[in-house]
């Protein structure tokens, strides 16, 4: 599918450590009905054909509502469920292998955290960049921050999208205005919160009003 950068505004990203007894997908319908716009499943330790299952369901979810499901990392469970996209990181497959194997509709999502890493993800293919961790993060543990003039700095260097994630919560969603960002991603803010429908309906309101206050 073609990117439209509206759909990178409120980026959830799943963790079943959240998941309080729920199904995965239910919680992912939450978000969904709460105004997220694109949503990631990323499992670390499952195996691929629990990932694979796991994401068909979610992928059902995900139909029925026309928002788009991106793979974190794994590309041949992307491919086998016919995802919408895959997003992988500086230490998994490099983005012109990954732009390579996937199909020409697939969406590209590559993690950088420095200029360098963000001119040659664009040069190889991406689609969009996640940029971080912003700010201190519990989600990951080998996160290494970045600052919001290195954001901004991306975000000059590149004509792709660049959505802002790590540590991001309603209260700070403001320090990151003008750094030229179309997004945020977020994990803990969504499917840690005890409402999630709640809390991304009013992460939308605070994006669009704190945010994308103007063009970018």
């Amino acid at each position: 599918m073609k990117l439209d950068k509206n759909i990178l505004k409120l980026y959830a990203i799943t963790d079943r450590s959240y998941l309080n007894n729920e199904n995965l997908a239910f919680q992912v319908e939450k978000a969904i009905l709460g105004g997220t716009t694109i949503i990631q499943v990323r499992e670390k330790k499952m195996n691929e054909q629990d990932f694979i299952k796991e994401a068909l369901t979610i992928k059902k979810v995900c139909d029925k509502y026309q928002i788009p499901l991106i793979i974190n990392d794994n590309v041949n469970v992307a491919i086998k469920t016919q995802a919408n996209g895959v997003h992988v990181g500086q230490n998994d497959q490099t983005t012109s292998e990954v732009r390579n194997i996937i199909d020409d509709n697939m969406i590209l999502g590559v993690s950088v955290n420095s200029v360098r890493q963000a001119l040659q993800a664009e040069k190889d293919g991406a689609d969009y960049l996640g940029v971080g961790a912003i700010f201190p993060t519990s989600s990951k543990d080998d996160a290494t921050l970045v600052s919001i003039e290195i954001l901004t700095k991306i975000c000059q260097s590149v004509k792709i999208p660049v959505v802002a994630i790590g540590g991001i919560t309603k209260n700070n969603i403001k320090d990151l205005n003008n750094s030229g960002i179309v997004g945020v991603a977020l994990i803990s803010a969504i499917f840690g919160q005890n409402d999630i429908k709640k809390s991304c309906h009013e992460l939308i309101e605070i994006i669009d009003n704190k945010l994308l206050d103007k063009e970018i």
